[in-house]
């Protein structure tokens, strides 16, 4: 986000998993001053980010939060210079769409539960996505590449792929074919 980031411009920034702003971002929900309030999101959302007291200023006086005070109150995840906001913003994508993705959106969701459940519900929810995760190809890859102190190979594949038995005294590493969908997979 650069400049202003008003009403529905503010409302669709919450509703984005990562707010990178620039330091001249001004975030506010200023509709009341057209006889109207915040409909896409800004009455439920803000105080859910930022607490209700910020929320009804924001809402009901019409006060702008500059970027710093966005940062501090957890409406973007952070704020760079103007010049370099594409730059970060493009470097962050990057890193986001690097990562697996199917740990990656059952971790999304787990997060966006804890905004819609209790506490317990949202921890049995977190418990079966960590089951589902666990189970993938991808989470054995990212285990035995940890413990082989190498890169793993993240594909974003669905069954868990056992690897040949490993000889605990050989160092070197080779490649196999996973049987089941031709996945290479690292073995010792």
């Amino acid at each position: 986000m650069q400049g202003y980031c008003l009403g529905g411009g503010c409302e669709l920034a919450q509703a984005c998993d990562i707010v990178v702003a620039a330091d001249d971002a001004r975030f506010g929900l200023p509709e009341l001053g057209l006889g109207i309030i915040p409909g896409a999101g800004g009455t439920q959302l803000t105080p859910r980010a930022i607490g209700k007291s910020l929320s009804m200023e924001m809402v009901l006086a019409g006060r702008f939060l500059s970027a710093d005070e966005a940062l501090a109150h957890g409406l973007c995840s952070r704020v760079v210079a103007r010049e370099a906001l594409r730059e970060e913003a493009l470097a962050l994508a990057a890193t986001v769409a690097s990562r697996p993705p199917i740990a990656a959106r059952l971790a999304k969701r787990a997060i966006a539960d804890a905004f819609e459940t209790a506490l317990e519900d949202g921890a049995e929810r977190e418990r079966k996505a960590f089951e589902r995760a666990f189970a993938t190809e991808d989470a054995h890859e990212g285990i035995q590449a940890f413990v082989e102190k190498a890169p793993p190979d993240l594909e974003g594949s669905l069954s868990a792929c056992p690897t040949s038995p490993r000889s605990s005294s050989s160092a070197s590493t080779r490649s196999s074919r996973c049987a089941s969908t031709g996945r290479s997979t690292r073995t010792r």
